[in-house]
């Protein structure tokens, strides 16, 4: 535990010293999510998993919660445009093929993978080994996806849509609070089909308060709430919504100039982008989405030295070896290409008011329904 304190405590002040205190309180917030998704074993691809094969809607109807959360803090400021004086933006992005078929890929890969975006990374903080290839994989699709990026671009699309921009704050408030309760309430009623009753979100029962806000586990409604709090703090200090998938085809690039591949995707329409360009030059400690991302992992390290649970799991049939590269790829591939992965584009999306968030999410659980059929070719169980 002392380790984890200590890595925790010198990633902070060395962001802090070396790029500025911005960047230090940056990762103080990617240590705090990776402590929250840890805890409340806060997934994704489990959640839609279990749905999927259980008919059990625990993990998603925290999720409809953590939305519902988030765009009660969001829309308003989004509305005013600007939060303590400095101008906000959401992710609104274009609704066309590319998001389809992105995320169709990504909600594949992340059955195949046994993670998403996040869950890798603290999957690997808490010592599952398994999902450094997945990582690793995300960063070879990611910077894959920047070379084909402007063809993507040009397959037919409508422009982005707005809901606050559209109907108002309150009235988007009021439409997408409906949504998600429909989500939630359809959960329940598969659930209680299935099996008579909904399963209690108790994780940490009886334990005392103190001994699970530090120690875990968390209840997923907590994860749910903190989260959506976490990615509120993020717009604040960034001017944008939490993204994890951002960091990736930046990394991917950076490994390949390490490994001396020669490659020359400085001209690609991707890395000419404004903003990306100069983040090619710059070490990865300027780059806010790759501290926050760095802060996810030393955050879980931290989560699971705090519980005692923190041990080195490697051990794998290679079947699985292969399953984590295969879907590390078709996450990386995916994200990038939809504008954002299961965080920034379904919920900093959806956290925007952007219905292309929408859309990403109902592509990728149907890209979920065929990874979850997929699993057993790569030896991982359906459920």
């Amino acid at each position: 535990m002392t380790a984890a304190v200590a890595l925790s405590l010198l990633a902070i002040a060395y962001h802090a010293v070396v790029v500025g205190p911005r960047q230090g309180v940056i990762m103080l917030l990617g240590i705090a999510l990776g402590l929250t998704l840890y805890h409340a074993a806060f997934g994704f691809s489990t959640a839609w998993r279990t749905l999927i094969v259980e008919r059990r809607g625990k993990g998603l109807r925290a999720q409809m919660l953590m939305l519902a959360v988030a765009v009660c803090l969001f829309f308003p400021v989004l509305g005013a445009g600007e939060l303590l004086g400095q101008s906000v933006n959401g992710f609104v992005r274009p609704l066309g093929t590319s998001v389809v078929v992105g995320a169709f890929l990504f909600g594949v890969g992340m059955q195949i993978a046994n993670g998403c975006a996040s869950g890798n990374l603290y999957h690997a903080g808490g010592g599952q080994i398994r999902a450094i290839p997945s990582i690793l994989g995300f960063m070879a699709g990611a910077l894959w996806a920047t070379h084909d990026y402007d063809w993507w671009m040009a397959q037919p699309q409508l422009p982005p849509f707005s809901s606050i921009d559209q109907f108002g704050v309150l009235l988007a408030i009021v439409l997408n609070l409906l949504l998600f309760a429909g989500i939630a309430l359809l959960t329940i009623w598969l659930e209680k089909r299935r099996h008579g009753q909904i399963e209690a979100d108790d994780a940490g029962k009886g334990l005392p308060l103190k001994v699970r806000l530090l120690s875990g586990p968390w209840p997923f409604i907590w994860g749910a709430v903190v989260l959506a709090l976490l990615n509120f703090a993020t717009l604040a200090l960034t001017g944008r919504p939490w993204a994890v998938s951002l960091a990736y085809p930046l990394w991917g690039a950076k490994m390949s100039e390490l490994l001396g591949l020669g490659i020359d995707f400085e001209f690609w329409d991707y890395w000419v982008m404004t903003g990306r360009d100069a983040a090619l030059m710059a070490p990865l400690a300027f780059d806010s989405a790759s501290v926050m991302n760095i802060g996810i992992f030393i955050g879980a390290f931290l989560a699971a030295a705090l519980s005692g649970h923190f041990s080195i799991a490697w051990r794998l049939p290679p079947m699985q070896w292969v399953a984590a590269v295969v879907g590390g790829l078709l996450l990386g591939y995916g994200a990038t290409i939809a504008f954002g992965c299961n965080i920034g584009a379904f919920f900093s999306g959806i956290a925007s008011g952007s219905l292309h968030g929408w859309l990403w999410m109902l592509a990728a659980f149907f890209g979920g329904l065929v990874g979850t059929r997929l699993r057993p070719l790569f030896s991982l169980p359906r459920g």
